[in-house]
């Protein structure tokens, strides 16, 4: 059974106003099934330029962007929209280039999710995204984020984990704090190296987080072979799962 999709604040009671990007009626029936609900109101674009006259329009909070437009490449067409929005972008692909990803989330998607997909995983990554868009930008001022048995005390930069303190490195920690405040995003190599790293440009961003993604694993997850909190992107970047602990991932 799955989820119906809600806004995880105090405006839940006011419609969720998304906006479908894609030229196939059936993948907009399919998404708008997925993602229909009381407080939902769903309104669609066949083409980059209708979207981006919507955007102004309707000012959806969340956006669904397929890659494959008429008149727009999908990368053009998600750095339009972050111009004008910060609602969250979900972007769906039936390309499996690694590179193209990457310049999506570098253009300003939040994430993604490749054809064919479910309908239980596009709503688990909408309530994901809507989770964090709730937060907003006050994720870096909140005191504490807990997922799952995991606690992050970012004013006293400490973690416990099943009841119990871990020590982490200062890299260590400055990698779960970039990833743990932006949950459900995926971010990429090159956006966390700069985060962790402070604008350094040079080196082999993807090995350095593998050797500290590595040690975190170690560190805060019951099974680094199917963790729970830091999930891998291939040939992509990372991302940070809110675990409830009431319902465990299978």
């Amino acid at each position: 059974m799955t989820q119906a999709i809600t806004r995880p604040d105090s405006a839940s009671s006011t419609p969720l106003t998304v906006l479908i990007i894609d030229d196939e009626p059936q993948i907009r029936r399919i998404v708008r099934t997925a993602l229909q609900a009381p407080t939902t109101r769903v309104v669609e674009a066949r083409d980059g330029a209708t979207a981006l006259e919507l955007v102004g329009s309707e000012r959806p909070q969340l956006i669904v962007l397929d890659l494959g437009l008429p008149d727009m490449s999908g990368t053009d067409v998600c750095g339009e929209l972050r111009k004008s929005t910060r609602a969250p972008i979900l972007v769906l692909s039936a390309r499996h280039s690694d590179s193209e990803k990457v310049a999506l989330l570098d253009a300003g998607a939040d994430d993604y999710v490749t054809k064919p997909f479910s309908t239980s995983e596009l709503q688990a990554r909408v309530r994901a995204l809507l989770r964090r868009a709730a937060r907003g930008d006050t994720a870096d001022a909140e005191t504490r984020i807990e997922s799952g048995d995991l606690v992050i005390d970012l004013v006293a930069r400490t973690v416990t984990a099943r009841g119990s303190y871990i020590h982490l490195t200062r890299t260590e920690w400055e990698v779960l704090r970039a990833l743990a405040t932006q949950a459900g995003r995926t971010l990429t190599h090159q956006q966390l190296f700069r985060e962790v790293w402070s604008g350094r440009t040079y080196g082999d961003a993807q090995q350095y987080l593998r050797v500290q993604v590595a040690h975190l694993r170690r560190k805060i997850e019951d099974d680094v072979v199917r963790p729970r909190y830091i999930v891998t992107e291939p040939g992509v970047g990372y991302r940070f799962n809110m675990v409830d602990i009431r319902r465990p991932q299978v």
